[in-house]
Formats: C-alpha cells, structure tokens, sequence
C-alpha cells in the first residue's frame, strides 16, 4: 500500500520525536561520566560542522546578511544553543527525566502569554483552557509538595531553561515571520555562534573532558543522528505539515519520555504522576491549537526538547 506524502510527513515527524526522545535517555545515562556544559557543547559544535556543507546553496543569502540579521541569529543562538540547551544538560544533572520533560512544556505556556505582548498574537478561549488544564496537570504530577524536597537547584536551573526556551522560540518566530532568510540559514548560524560560545564556557568552567571511546559515540550519535538527521527529517515534514499538526507531533514527547525513562532509567511514576502528565498533554495540545499557518525554524525551536 503507497503512502500519501501526508501520512508519510506524519510518520517521519513521529520517527524524530522518538529519535528526540531517546536523546533524554542518552543523556541522562551519560551525565556521569561527560560534564554536562561540555556534553552539550560538543554535541551541538559537532551537529553544526555536519549541517556547514549544506548552506553551501546559500552563499549569497549568507553575504546579504545586515548586521541586525547578524545580531538577532546571534542572539537566537545563544538564547536557544548557549543558555537553552546548556541549561537543559545541567537540569538533566540535577533532576529525573520526566520531571524535567514535564516542566520543560511550560515554555509552550509562556509562549502563549509572551506572545501577546510580544509578537500581538492573541491566545483563543481554547487555548486559555489549555493554560488551566496544563498547570492542573503539574499539580497533580507534584502532589504532595514533599515531591520538591531536595530538587531545589534542579527546578532552579529547569527555570531558567523554560525561561530562555520560551524566549528563543518568540525570538524564532519574530525572526521568521519576516520570511526572509531561508530556514536552514538561521538554524545553521544561530547553533554555530550558539555552540561555539558553549564550548568556550564549558573549556573555561569543565577544563579540558577526559571522554572514552564510549562517550565519544554517544555524543557522535546525538550530534550526527538526533541533532543534524533529526532536523533535517524535521524540516522535511514541515513540507507538508503545518504548523499545529508539527506542534502536536512534537506534544506527543512527554508521553514517549516518560514510557522510554521508565525503560531504561527505573524512573517510575505513579497513579498521579500518570494522570498529572495525561493532564499535562491535553493541556498542551489544546495549548498548541494555533491557527494552520505553515512556520520553518519558529517549529524546529519548539523541539527542543530534543535536549
């Protein structure tokens, strides 16, 4: 039976969630042995170097770049790459997957409110509802209170990666909206500037890593296929998709973490925690009910949760 290019586009973004997914899994498992600033780093260094053949095609849009394009792919990538992704290493440090995964769909939450200021996109009843039920879910999820006892650098640095998630996605929405770059220009030199800053940081606060063979496979793997491979499938998709259908795709992480951390990780929710993060995705799929308009790397941010 020949798939349509719509059933084919959904089953290709459903194959890089998973790919996302196992990422969290990856991570956490390696955070023993990789500093978690230099693991990000040299993931997204590597995932840049093996995305720089491709913006060959680009050469002119690159050399028309003014310097406010510089400045915003700049900012972008050290909001999205430097601050985001960084932080996102070091809460996989400090706190259990799902918790994180749970607390990382926040950003689709504040994007909601950052945006009516920011971008004037005004959140429909639906999605205000979405709001509720989402926050609804979290209390559930961390019922008793007793479950922050001791988690409180975690949730700290998780707030701060929420925070600059929910900052990169605006600013990647304001930078596309323009529709003057094409997608791949900005994510190619917004997580250059990003990583290369990262990198910087984690040689200057981790010192020079002593990795193994082991490590530097996973970080080969994660670079290679769940960074570069993943977004390119990612784009792909966006082809036919549209923006919410993206969006809701990608919603369907917090479930797979959750199945793959309980797996692999021994991380074991219970009957509350269960129906706190069902809570939390049907919040977060009416949340994403945005109008069908078709976005590039605006979509590409809302992932990370790659992580």
């Amino acid at each position: 039976m020949r798939l349509t290019p719509r059933t084919r586009a959904i089953l290709t973004a459903l194959f890089v969630t998973l790919l996302w997914s196992s990422s969290w899994v990856l991570i956490k498992r390696s955070l023993s042995e990789i500093p978690p600033l230099t693991f990000a780093a040299l993931r997204y260094t590597m995932a840049a170097v093996v995305l720089l053949p491709g913006i060959g095609k680009y050469r002119a849009e690159i050399r028309a770049l003014t310097r406010r394009d510089w400045l915003e792919l700049g900012l972008l990538g050290l909001i999205f790459y430097t601050v985001t992704q960084g932080g996102q290493f070091l809460t996989l440090n400090h706190l259990e997957a799902i918790t994180f995964s749970l607390l990382l769909n926040f950003t689709a939450v504040l994007v909601a409110v950052f945006g009516i200021v920011a971008l004037k996109e005004i959140p429909t009843p639906k999605q205000w509802v979405g709001v509720a039920v989402f926050i609804g879910g979290v209390i559930l999820y961390f019922n008793p209170i007793a479950s922050f006892s001791g988690k409180g650098l975690g949730l700290a640095l998780a707030a701060v990666t929420v925070l600059a998630n929910a900052a990169a996605s605006i600013l990647g929405r304001w930078v596309n909206r323009r529709q003057h770059l094409p997608p791949r220009v900005v994510t190619i030199v917004s997580m250059g500037i990003g990583a290369l800053v990262l990198l910087a940081a984690a040689l200057l606060v981790e010192g020079v890593p002593s990795l193994t063979w082991s490590n530097l496979w996973v970080i080969l793997w994660l670079a290679v296929v769940n960074t570069a491979f993943a977004f390119t499938l990612w784009n792909q998709s966006l082809q036919v998709l549209t923006a919410v259908e993206s969006s809701n795709l990608n919603n369907t992480m917090l479930i797979q973490i959750a199945i793959l951390a309980w797996l692999f990780l021994g991380e074991q929710p219970g009957i509350l925690d269960l129906v706190g993060l069902a809570a939390a995705s049907v919040g977060i799929y009416l949340v994403s009910a945005r109008p069908a308009l078709r976005q590039s790397v605006a979509e590409d941010l809302n992932p990370d949760r790659s992580a």
